[in-house]
């Protein structure tokens, strides 16, 4: 049975998470190759790669703002290939955004597309909520998209943020 492994993401990952963009968000203005490595560099940003064997299953992209100490976080972008959704693996890349926010206590902003019912049922399963709605928010599609917020969690009790993620794949 082959693994689902979640790490760091890597500059060699930017090509086929741009390929997977183009895939998952065709009329929503996809990330190039060049802005995922370019992001990658950022000292606020964290990414995570998620891999099935050599195959980049999916990715998530986690931003901080603030100071130490009085730091709010904001989901840039949480993506799973077709060929590996409905196994966990956004749930887990989730998790894995959640608990660096948590080991600060500090809030995690996002948006989603309101026609993205099953990645809004995701976060609201995770704490989030819905404080807004912003008009024409994706280009060039100008679909509208849900502003959602968690709240800070105190003592989080997931995974430890930069511990590797490994759960098997279903068959």
């Amino acid at each position: 049975m082959s693994t689902l492994a979640i790490d760091a993401f890597a500059p060699g990952d930017s090509a086929a998470a741009a390929a997977l963009e183009r895939v998952l968000f065709p009329r929503q203005d996809p990330w190039s190759e060049s802005q995922f490595r370019d992001t990658l560099g950022q000292e606020h940003v964290r990414m995570w790669a998620a891999r099935g064997g050599d195959r980049l299953a999916g990715y998530a992209v986690l931003g901080a703002f603030g100071p130490d100490g009085d730091r709010e976080f904001e989901v840039f972008n949480i993506a799973v290939d077709p060929d590996f959704q409905g196994r966990g693996l956004g749930r887990a890349l989730l998790a894995e955004m959640l608990a660096v926010a948590d080991a600060e206590s500090a809030p995690v902003l996002l948006e989603v597309a309101t026609g993205n019912i099953a990645a809004r049922t995701l976060y609201e399963s995770h704490g989030f909520s819905v404080v807004g709605l912003r008009r024409n928010y994706y280009r060039p599609s100008g679909e509208d998209a849900y502003a959602m917020v968690r709240s800070a969690v105190i003592g989080g009790s997931g995974p430890q943020p930069g511990e590797p993620a490994a759960f098997p794949e279903e068959a």
